[in-house]
């Protein structure tokens, strides 16, 4: 096999990602030929098929190219990272991902503190899940993100990532406020057997919760409705049509028509994570970001 050229890895993962020879050459700048040259040199180094072209999917000589590019790629992030610690500069960019509640909950107070801090240093943030942030991470794209996972359901972070524990999130049941429940100081999921359900967005938990109210004894099938996100989850149960489980960071404090209780058993609690590239120094900046996200976690979860 002749030397392989991180170049040509780099436009291989863009086909692979966007399914597309035609979208990749948009993101790269080059022409849709260019790339279809580039993909046939890779597979002449390689000796081997890394596509299939029709419809466009990665043959397992592929995927082995693909880890591939992402050591590199991670490797130059890493690389990248550390430079700009040791720069010890305080402008900058910082590319900050976030899921939703942690988006509406956590971050705005946290970059309000930054930019006090470090008014040179710009900071972006994209909303997306733990899964998405990952790669994001991986890929160099991103410097920064907020993820989680529960109790029952651990995802350890990926190789090359350092993620570091935020805030211990717990779940907590959701009635509206007349609910018959709505005056105990814990409600536990047998008593919410025979109600209608309102599924939480987060697989997870949903899959969780129907593990666990499944067990219980008068257990009756009315998981009627699935919410696509908390706001949603919370409308149904404040117009009284059914009760949820959710995360309290998911639930806005000022809600007055529905009342929110601890678990009693089984207590389950998310673990929310700050998370970047996993390297012996990191820009001052981006640390300090992680201590005021976890003060406002704290904050917000008190």
């Amino acid at each position: 096999m002749h030397a392989l050229d991180p170049r040509l890895l780099a436009t291989l993962e863009a086909v692979v990602r966007h399914s597309s020879f035609s979208a990749a050459a948009r993101e790269l700048g080059y022409s849709a030929p260019a790339v279809s040259q580039q993909i046939a040199e890779l597979e002449r180094r390689a000796g081997l098929r890394v596509l299939e072209r029709r419809p466009v999917r990665v043959t397992p000589a592929g995927e082995v190219l693909l880890g591939a590019e992402q050591g590199v790629r991670s490797a130059l992030a890493a690389a990248s990272v550390e430079l700009g610690a040791m720069r010890a500069g305080t402008a900058g960019r910082i590319r900050l991902g976030a899921f939703a509640s942690a988006a509406t909950g956590i971050v705005p107070q946290a970059l309000a503190r930054l930019h006090a801090a470090y008014p040179h240093v710009q900071v972006s943030l994209s909303q997306l899940e733990p899964e998405a942030g990952y790669n994001r991470l991986k890929r160099g794209d991103m410097d920064l993100a907020l993820s989680y996972d529960y109790d029952f359901i651990p995802v350890p972070p990926p190789r090359m990532l350092r993620r570091t524990l935020v805030a211990r999130d717990p779940v907590v049941a959701v009635v509206p406020a007349r609910h018959h429940l709505a005056d105990r100081e814990v409600i536990d999921l047998a008593s919410l057997a025979s109600e209608t359900w309102i599924a939480a967005p987060e697989a997870a938990l949903r899959l969780e919760l129907l593990s666990q109210i499944a067990d219980t004894p008068g257990f009756q099938a009315r998981l009627q409705y699935e919410g696509d996100d908390f706001n949603t989850v919370l409308g149904f149960v404040a117009a009284g049509l059914c009760v949820a489980v959710m995360p309290r960071l998911a639930l806005p404090r000022t809600h007055t028509q529905v009342v929110a209780r601890p678990l009693a058993e089984p207590q389950l609690t998310r673990f929310i994570y700050a998370v970047r590239i996993d390297t012996r120094h990191a820009p001052r900046a981006v640390l300090d970001l992680e201590e005021m996200l976890a003060a406002q976690a704290l904050a917000a979860l008190s």
